[in-house]
């Protein structure tokens, strides 16, 4: 087992403030590509109790058992079941859908093309994560007629207030806290970048650790094909839900001017080992915290990038259409069973 550093020495065991023996909740899962739906469950899981554990699965992500049951039949029964609200809008299976078809209809409110929503009908659903414990904590799912999903296919996400406070912190910088700016993409937010702001985090006593998130069209602009492959909105709660973020400015200037360090107040500004594309009239985006001598590069110590994901995916697509229209089969078996079950007479 593998700690996140947060909870205290005795864990599950210690009693809770009001003396009370602490609510162990357990959730578990994929977790493919880890997104912005993941940590919403997991912040909804861990409101549930005292104490998360949440397990991750080998590559056979389960939602039977070998006998074709319900997985969550035992602890149901038990009473010890809940339910998180699904995070509208996403799934693994979307994000990979986007990456397969280079489609950059995920960027704007125009209708999917045909191929795409052909492909978004037919991949399959996102994983249920599948949970046991004092608490056991799941996504909520809805199955469409058919059987199909009704969150496949392209992002209908829509950005609200509350999903964002949520996700925030809500803590201002405090005297003495030193303020880091580091500003890019972040797209498919993942390990290569929790890497590079655990490091970062480090390198202060007291940081405050702003994220500043290009908007769409510049993420474009210096890494063209179908980047980035989650708009703005759905990059910036992926990114809020980092443990080392305090703060996101949500479509920031591609340049960090003058004007940007003095408004934050920034001490220090940080980037990866990445190349540093050139600002659209060939200046470096980076000129400004250079000659004022607070600019860093930090060596996250990971290879993954978001290019390496996307190039695992299209690498690996026909492997994933099996996997997840076997799994689709094994899912729509279970619930015609279940139908057909409650169709019949009682006492039968």
């Amino acid at each position: 087992m593998i700690r996140n550093g947060r909870g205290a020495p005795g864990g599950a065991e210690q009693l809770a403030p009001e003396g009370r023996r602490a609510v162990r909740v357990w959730c578990d899962g994929c977790y493919d590509m880890v997104h912005y739906g993941h940590s919403n469950q997991l912040r909804q899981a861990r409101a549930m109790g005292d104490y998360l554990i949440v397990g991750v699965h080998t590559d056979d992500d389960i939602t039977l058992t070998v006998d074709g049951r319900d997985t969550y039949e035992e602890v149901k029964q038990a009473g010890r079941y809940r339910e998180c609200k699904r995070t509208q809008g996403v799934s693994t299976t979307d994000l990979v859908g986007r990456m397969l078809l280079v489609t950059k209809a995920h960027h704007s409110s125009q209708e999917m093309s045909s191929e795409y929503r052909e492909y978004a009908d037919s991949f399959g659903k996102p994983r249920h994560p599948i949970p046991a414990g004092d608490i056991l904590s799941s996504e909520g799912s809805s199955q469409c007629p058919g059987g199909r999903n009704p969150w496949t296919g392209v992002s209908q996400f829509l950005q609200t207030s509350q999903k964002i406070i949520q996700f925030a912190s809500g803590k201002e910088p405090q005297p003495g806290e030193t303020v880091i700016y580091v500003a890019g993409a972040f797209d498919l937010f993942h390990i290569g970048h929790v890497d590079f702001l655990e490091k970062v985090h480090r390198l202060a006593e007291r940081p405050y650790i702003i994220a500043g998130l290009h908007f769409d069209q510049e993420v474009n602009h210096y890494k063209g094909k179908n980047y980035p492959i989650m708009n703005l909105h759905e990059r910036t709660l992926s990114v809020l839900a980092c443990r080392y973020v305090s703060e996101v400015v949500i479509g920031a200037p591609y340049a960090v001017t003058a004007e940007l360090l003095s408004h934050f107040k920034v001490d220090l500004v940080c980037h990866g080992k990445t190349e540093i594309i050139p600002d659209r009239d060939g200046s470096d985006p980076y000129q400004e915290p250079k000659r004022r001598g607070i600019f860093r590069q930090i060596d996250s110590g990971s290879d993954l990038t978001t290019d390496l994901i996307v190039q695992r995916i299209i690498t690996n697509r026909l492997e994933y259409e099996a996997r997840n229209q076997k799994k689709e089969a094994k899912e729509l078996a279970f619930l015609e069973a279940v139908r057909q079950q409650a169709a019949q007479p009682l006492g039968e």
